[in-house]
């Protein structure tokens, strides 16, 4: 997928530059500036050829462009439903191949239906698993009282309360974090995703201190939050089909979700003392996602350590870690809070 019958009007224009940088080579002329919204990824070529105004680009929309084959309406769509700028849309046609392919997105969501299968198989539940008695024994959950183990605060994304929660989260992944992950590449969306899903867990730990954590709806949240923000952002830029409509099916979809956790948390709980998961791990995915995230996935042509925002939410982001962990190791004795027995 992604393999075009002939080069793109960007790569024609990135080969047509580069031959007239090797006819004259004698000619040492400073090419002018680039702008400052011209991409880092692009190559010095690529970006002479546009200021130079060789960069043959079709008059005509990407939408209007007729005769393409099934993977090339995929890549156009994509484009359309992640990009605000006709630019940008055009380069990232022409030049992506699928290689690698979106990996990450793939993976987390294979693994967390495959725990998902293998605890209700072992339950024999699969509906709202997490009130089975032995649930909470299972070691990737997050515990008050194991909190010291620290890959909890990682691994609980591979339990699920029951097929209801799963299946959302799955679908949202594969809807929203697959095509950012094409777009953007997976180091960014492996960044995002694992930020919203450690914040939601520390957020657990500060915010609803007696409560497990299970669920990957903290890196799901901060990646959707991300991308509608994005949208809003720019909106009379996106150019993807019915996108107020879609955006309404976004929030209802993680408005009920969200309704099912924190009734989950205050439904009587199958093993008290202990409450229900929490559901503050979704607004931690959140406060990731129209921060960091928003500032990680703006700009897809420019390098994360050439945006100022992203430094200092980045800060941001790393001053409420080491304060989670300082309330972990610190507050609760202070506190004197009584926590219930681990599972």
């Amino acid at each position: 997928m992604g393999e075009h019958p002939s080069p793109g009007p960007a790569v024609a224009a990135c080969a047509e530059a580069e031959r007239i940088e090797e006819l004259e080579p004698e000619v040492e002329e400073r090419p002018p500036a680039a702008p400052e919204d011209m991409s880092n990824k692009r190559s010095n070529s690529f970006r002479q050829a546009i200021l130079q105004g060789n960069r043959r680009l079709c008059s005509k929309a990407l939408l209007e462009e007729k005769g393409l084959n099934l993977s090339q309406r995929l890549i156009r769509h994509v484009a359309y439903e992640t990009l605000p700028r006709e630019i940008d849309r055009k380069w990232y046609y022409d030049s992506y191949t699928c290689c690698p392919p979106p990996w990450f997105m793939i993976t987390v969501t294979l693994l967390e239906v495959a725990f998902f299968l293998y605890n209700g198989v072992s339950l024999d539940q699969f509906v709202l698993q997490v009130t089975h008695p032995r649930y909470l024994k299972n070691s990737l959950v997050y515990h008050p009282q194991l909190r010291a183990q620290a890959w909890r605060y990682l691994t609980y994304i591979f339990m699920h309360a029951g097929i209801e929660h799963l299946g959302l989260n799955v679908v949202l992944q594969l809807l929203v974090g697959v095509p950012l992950e094409m777009v953007h590449g997976a180091t960014r969306i492996a960044l995002v995703y694992v930020a919203g899903v450690v914040a939601g867990s520390l957020a657990v730990s500060v915010a609803d201190m007696t409560a497990p954590v299970v669920g990957s709806s903290g890196g799901v949240y901060a990646l959707v939050s991300a991308h509608l923000a994005n949208i809003v952002m720019n909106w009379s830029g996106m150019k993807c089909q019915f996108k107020l409509l879609r955006m309404a099916v976004a929030l209802i979809c993680m408005s009920m979700e969200f309704g099912r956790a924190v009734w989950l948390r205050f439904h009587p709980s199958a093993y008290p003392p202990c409450p229900h998961p929490s559901f503050v791990a979704h607004l931690g995915g959140v406060a990731v996602g129209i921060t960091l995230g928003v500032v990680t996935l703006r700009n897809y042509e420019q390098r994360l350590q050439d945006q100022s925002l992203w430094w200092i939410f980045g800060a941001m982001y790393t001053v409420f870690v080491l304060f989670a962990v300082f309330w972990n190791i610190f507050a609760y004795s202070l506190l004197d809070l009584k926590l219930p027995p681990p599972p």
